[in-house]
């Protein structure tokens, strides 16, 4: 990273869940003492950690799966969303630059779970949502991969979602 001085501005920690590795900190630490911003792309699935590192990063990206009651649907992890939800709960208090972001196939989250979902977290406090487009690269699941969803992620969807936060965008495959 001392090469990169002057070239970067950031660094963001992410890939699996960053906030499983117990080298966080001191990495985190690391960062910021070469001059860089921090940024962290974390599922909320470990709050605990979470609210250690929080105060650390500059900004953070963190996916919401589903309806917080519904997550277990998607994850297969029980209590996952209550995890979730204190996680999303915490990075709105904390006040630090922050998106929620939601990667989106209508066979796993049909549109009324979507918008509920978009409630959920607007009512939370929420200001700043990207809707991503699921994307087959990766993925092993046949009846995932046979459905068309790019004209199910069309301007209705935005158009429902959008006036619930200050900052909305969709992100295509």
């Amino acid at each position: 990273m001392k090469k990169r001085q002057g070239l970067l501005d950031a660094v963001v920690f992410s890939g699996g869940e960053p906030t499983l590795q117990s080298g966080l900190e001191a990495a985190i630490n690391e960062i910021h003492q070469l001059g860089f911003k921090v940024g962290l792309h974390t599922a909320g699935m470990y709050p605990e950690r979470l609210a250690q590192i929080l105060p650390m990063v500059d900004w953070v990206g963190m996916d919401i799966k589903a309806p917080f009651e519904q997550y277990e649907k998607i994850t297969g992890v029980p209590d996952s969303g209550e995890n979730a939800r204190i996680s999303a709960q915490l990075l709105i208090k904390s006040g630090i630059a922050h998106e929620f972001r939601t990667t989106w196939h209508p066979q796993l989250l049909d549109k009324n779970d979507l918008m509920m979902l978009t409630h959920e977290l607007a009512s939370m406090g929420a200001t700043h949502y990207v809707l991503q487009e699921f994307r087959a690269a990766g993925c092993a699941d046949q009846k995932l991969l046979a459905a068309n969803i790019s004209t199910e992620l069309s301007s209705t969807i935005a158009t429902r979602i959008s006036p619930h936060f200050e900052k909305f965008s969709m992100r295509t495959a």
